[in-house]
């Protein structure tokens, strides 16, 4: 399996003012870039993925998913973050 050192993160639910801004705290703290974002809001509900890098985070990746799920209970969306090379793997032909 490929080292990637990258995530996909994933946030749904209903548009409300703070979902980026919040989503984005957690990362910056965590010491991760985000290398691409992608956000729609498609009639009422918000739509976000991004792919992140890993390589300089200062806390576990579980602590990081624990985090951001936590941020997204508050924000009353859902976050869901998987790594790159699982993802990879999981949607190969």
């Amino acid at each position: 399996m490929i080292n990637d050192e990258r995530a996909i993160i994933t946030v749904l639910g209903r548009d409300r003012v703070g979902i980026l801004a919040g989503i984005t705290a957690v990362l910056a703290e965590a010491n991760v870039n985000i290398l691409d974002i992608s956000q729609t809001i498609l009639q009422e509900f918000f739509t976000m993925i991004m792919i992140v890098d890993l390589k300089e985070k200062n806390l576990a990746f579980n602590e990081l998913q624990g985090q951001l799920k936590e941020k997204g209970k508050n924000l009353g969306v859902q976050v869901t973050i998987q790594r790159a090379d699982v993802f990879k793997f999981m949607h190969r032909i």
